[in-house]
């Protein structure tokens, strides 16, 4: 079966160049086509951004490279992120054609009222599937979308191997949290404050609206990917705080430092559940207690031979189980359901 596939990240500039799970997919019962974008309008990193609202521009790209998907599919058609999803089922609700539809990595940031539930509701009644990467959000995004359940599946988010290049900086030892979605920055700038270790942190502005920030908390953002890397690489705990949400956030954060096989804190909740082992992996902490939070830190920070068990495993369990090639193990097993 012929498959197109729509993802934000395909630009013209990359034709031919760009590399999604498509490409390990085995076996031969599949064929695949990426759609890129006609233009290459320039994304603002989520670190640098004021609003975690799409822009109406990206919109308008969103719109284009899903009708290109769409009208050019002749078995079906992937899309990646929700904003992709929501503009493909929206040219199918106003084709006639009933092309299969895969929703891949539909991680929605918010289960927003109103308007904004309406419309989603309106433009993705055509999606055959939709692939979360949480096991919960099997139940709350269907419930919100108003959709059945059977629609959607958990498969485990993946990363690609990250290289490698810097070790834990002994010099100048710190706690490292990136990431603004879903964050729970109030709980951790009591804690870090709490413990006067060194910190620092790497958030877009709208995440750090209105708080106060330690004396022993550095700021930093416009990062490029690599330099995140290398940070979570130097930091000797990386921590991902988050709040009770009934959307997932963190996975990509808490997956690249395991990746990278690096010691991991994070909250227990959607996003870091189906990903951490308590104590095997990783350390699971309740959602908004400071206590539980400060003395998850210290003991991992004091406890060098937790950090190299801890960061073993991760690495471990990420290479068996959240690669590329894993994935593109159940991407056939979803595109399978529709030969």
């Amino acid at each position: 079966m012929h498959w197109t596939i729509a993802a934000p990240f395909f630009e013209e500039s990359d034709l031919g160049k760009s590399q999604w799970l498509d490409d390990f997919v085995p076996g031969g019962q599949h064929s695949f086509t990426k759609i890129y974008r006609r233009k290459n309008v320039a994304h603002q990193s989520w670190h640098n951004r004021s609003s975690r609202n799409t822009p109406l521009a990206e919109w308008l790209t969103f719109w284009n490279q899903g009708g290109d998907a769409w009208h050019g599919a002749d078995g079906g058609c992937i899309t990646v992120f929700p904003q992709m999803a929501n503009m493909v089922g929206l040219h199918k609700r106003l084709s006639s054609k009933n092309s299969a539809v895969v929703a891949w990595c539909f991680n929605v940031g918010a289960l927003y009222p109103g308007i904004k539930q309406r419309l989603a509701n309106f433009c993705l009644q055509g999606i055959d599937k939709f692939i979360v990467h949480s096991r919960r959000e099997c139940e709350t995004v269907s419930d919100w979308l108003k959709l059945p359940q059977s629609k959607f599946e958990f498969v485990p988010l993946q990363r690609a191997e990250i290289p490698v290049l810097a070790s834990e900086d002994l010099d100048k030892p710190f706690v490292l949290s990136m990431g603004s979605a879903n964050r729970d920055y109030p709980t951790f700038f009591k804690a870090v404050e709490k413990l006067k270790i060194r910190t620092v942190i790497v958030a877009s502005q709208y995440a750090l609206r209105g708080l106060n920030i330690p004396a022993n908390v550095e700021v930093l953002s416009g990062l490029t990917p690599e330099q995140c890397h290398r940070l979570a690489q130097e930091a000797r705990i990386n921590v991902v705080p988050l709040v009770d949400h009934p959307t997932a956030a963190g996975q990509v954060t808490i997956i690249e430092a395991m990746r990278m096989s690096r010691p991991v804190i994070a909250t227990r909740c959607i996003g870091s559940e189906d990903y951490i082992d308590h104590a095997a992996n990783g350390l699971l902490v309740p959602a908004y207690s400071v206590d539980e939070l400060a003395g998850a830190i210290d003991q991992l920070w004091s406890d060098e031979g937790l950090r190299t068990s801890l960061a073993r495993e991760a690495g471990k369990y990420t290479r068996e189980n959240l690669s590329d090639e894993a994935a593109g193990i159940n991407l056939r097993r979803i595109l399978d359901q529709f030969l």
